[in-house]
């Protein structure tokens, strides 16, 4: 047992400790009360809000959460405007995050397990993510004059003969844009699966295959799960991107493809913002659903 002088010191010590941690951690929590919390109150506030065509009242009513889902239960058993929009959303956030899983997946395996220099390694995953530094703008509206009627795919499936007449669901369709959201998102796939393999300790595939294990099975017991954090993150990353999104669905889609953002954008322009806010808070929560869905698979605190 300490001394009450020792004891007494070695109390200051602890607190002196804990209140350097909490100073270190204040401007990061005042950034994030700052610039997330408040928002999110905000947008969480005004959603309770009425309004009309020329003013916004102060109040607390449901009614923009009413309109949100206005006939849903008479339109059973068909789907109602906001259900089939939400259904549209999570269609494209389940093809993106697929075809990026598959991509981030392979090509973070490749660089981690079959490019021996570290050197080489990072030069290889720069040239991967350098191209993802440019405008998502511009990275996007680059693929119109390849997938368009007159685009150079099109001019080539012609002059070919492969097909008769250009080819129409190319451009302004479900294709471009979840091809444009794959070409946008790879890289928040890809750079978190890669982190992870790059942890894996090799002589655990190495005792593997020792013990007679396969290729495909030391893939699929020992590198997948123990991916299975940065596979997390990135899945993460690609749902809550693809379910926010409005500017590439309204422009690989032709404005012609609803979405849960395009419609809030929508109402934003039309200056109906508790309406809109009302719709972010349920686009929150039911992102919040997909991602509580995604982390019971792991502990993504204690993994990390």
């Amino acid at each position: 047992m300490l001394p009450s002088g020792a004891e007494t010191a070695a109390t200051s010590r602890r607190r002196r400790t804990r209140g350097g941690a909490y100073w270190q951690a204040a401007p990061m929590a005042l950034v994030f009360l700052l610039f997330f919390v408040l928002p999110l109150v905000v947008v969480l506030v005004v959603s309770f809000w009425q309004y009309n065509s020329y003013s916004i009242t102060p109040a607390f009513v449901f009614d923009n959460y009413a309109g949100v889902f206005d006939g849903c239960l008479a339109s059973l058993p068909s789907l109602c405007t906001t259900f089939a929009t939400y259904l549209s959303t999570i269609k494209f956030c389940l093809l993106v995050w697929a075809t990026t899983l598959v991509l981030g997946f392979t090509i973070a395996y490749f660089l981690a397990f079959h490019i021996r220099t570290t050197t080489m390694q990072i030069v290889l995953a720069l040239v991967c993510i350098i191209p993802f530094w440019t405008s998502n703008v511009i990275r996007m509206i680059s693929w119109i004059p390849l997938l368009g009627r007159n685009g150079l795919i099109n001019q080539i499936l012609v002059g070919s003969g492969l097909v008769d007449h250009p080819v129409e669901w190319l451009l302004y369709s479900d294709f471009a844009v979840t091809l444009a959201f794959v070409h946008l998102l790879t890289a928040f796939m890809l750079v978190p699966i890669l982190n992870s393999m790059m942890r894996i300790d090799r002589s655990l595939i190495e005792a593997a295959r020792d013990a007679g294990a396969s290729g495909a099975q030391v893939l699929w017991n020992v590198v997948i799960p123990l991916s299975k954090t940065g596979i997390t993150i990135g899945s993460i990353f690609v749902v809550t991107l693809v379910m926010g999104d409005f500017i590439t669905i309204g422009v690989m889609g032709g404005q012609q493809i609803a979405s849960v953002g395009k419609v809030i954008n929508v109402q934003t322009s039309y200056l109906q913002f508790p309406l809109a806010a009302a719709n972010a808070v349920v686009l929150l929560i039911a992102t919040l659903g997909i991602i509580f869905t995604l982390t019971r698979f792991i502990d993504i605190r204690k993994e990390l």
